[in-house]
């Protein structure tokens, strides 16, 4: 152990004794050699123990990394330092469980996605092409999840700002209460039970057929409550002394709300608005009970059945040809991918709206 000395007089005899200022350390490699050494151990396990599955190794060494770490922590550290290797251990072998499988998946999608993924592809619609013959597009996939996406938007947005500015500015006694509850339920229901609403209602009651309509409205019940909650936390964030200083003017609460609540708020609220929208992008039980799915291009929404990406992977993957597939895996490409492009567009926004720090 390393020990830096300070001869101090003490009063014990007046004898000066050494004083420990550092303690001994692993050194900053030690780590990444462990699990090295760990990996090559789960390996050599499983090979031994005729385990054929990858994953299997892959808990072993991870559990002999965990051990490994906290056992020569413990003996060159102390017990202290040991319990914090072992957190640390714990949360890095979380992180990895946690994106291997995330990683794979968009690795898979992209590397067998990409072998019809074109200008044709994105251009041309099914048409009246068999779904067991190579060609065909999502063109209008595309426009039909553009359109119903759209349209629940304009349906929860403003529904759900409005909802969550009663609770936080207005909202007292039971109705608010009850509003609060039904939100927090309306956030765990499945998407299958909004799209069996719709269609009990819209189809089924009232006589109107399958449209791209009736799937923005089964999009538009999932994505209210995800928008009254983060609209509710970012009004919360606003500092009560903005309200308190515009109203001691002599403004109107109303016009308080208007022009200082929601400007401050704005960034987060848009963040949490495109967040929903990327939730709702890839649903495909409410699409597949009231859209149905269309070969052709349909830019009607309000008319006749549509199509659109969620449900075009699920009908090219049913119908189980080499062509079908890969028509599937190009889709699931393009909609990870607009996805991405939602929650990238959040963050600027976010970003770009954040209150600029002072000194």
């Amino acid at each position: 152990m390393s020990v830096m000395t300070d001869h101090r007089t003490v009063a014990n005899g007046g004898n000066p004794l050494p004083v420990s200022l550092k303690q001994a350390r692993l050194p900053r490699w030690t780590p990444p050699v462990l699990a090295l050494v760990a990996a090559g151990a789960g390996a050599g396990i499983g090979l031994a123990a005729g385990l054929g599955s990858t994953v299997q190794w892959g808990l072993i060494a991870a559990l002999l990394f965990i051990a490994g770490t906290f056992v020569l922590s413990a003996a060159v550290e102390g017990t202290r330092q040991a319990k914090d290797r072992l957190a640390t251990s714990l949360v890095w072998v979380a992180f990895l469980l946690a994106v291997i499988p995330l990683a794979s998946l968009l690795w898979e999608t992209v590397a067998r996605g990409i072998k019809v993924l074109d200008g044709y592809f994105l251009s041309h619609s099914m048409g009246t092409l068999p779904d067991a013959m190579p060609g065909g597009g999502i063109y209008h996939a595309i426009i039909g999840t553009l359109e119903q996406v759209g349209l629940a938007t304009l349906i929860a947005a403003p529904v759900g700002l409005l909802t969550a500015i009663y609770l936080v500015e207005y909202g007292r006694g039971r109705l608010a209460k009850a509003v609060t509850f039904f939100v927090d339920v309306m956030t765990g229901i499945p998407s299958i039970v909004a799209g069996l609403f719709i269609l009990s209602v819209w189809i089924l009651i009232l006589g109107f057929g399958p449209s791209g309509f009736a799937g923005a409205m089964a999009l538009a019940i999932l994505m209210m409550p995800v928008v009254v909650r983060s609209t509710e936390e970012m009004l919360k964030l606003v500092p009560n002394e903005l309200r308190e200083a515009s109203l001691a003017l002599g403004v109107p609460k109303w016009r308080t709300i208007l022009k200082v609540v929601l400007p401050t708020s704005i960034g987060g609220i848009t963040t949490g608005v495109m967040l929903a929208i990327a939730r709702i992008t890839g649903e495909t039980a409410p699409v597949l009970l009231l859209v149905w799915g269309a070969k052709t291009i349909n830019n009607n929404p309000f008319e006749d059945a549509q199509q659109s990406l969620p449900l075009y992977v699920f009908q090219q993957w049913q119908q189980g040809s080499e062509a079908s597939y890969d028509r599937a895996w190009a889709a699931a490409l393009v909609l990870i991918a607009f996805v991405m492009i939602l929650n990238l567009v959040a963050r600027g926004i976010a970003r770009w709206k954040a209150p600029k720090s002072g000194r």
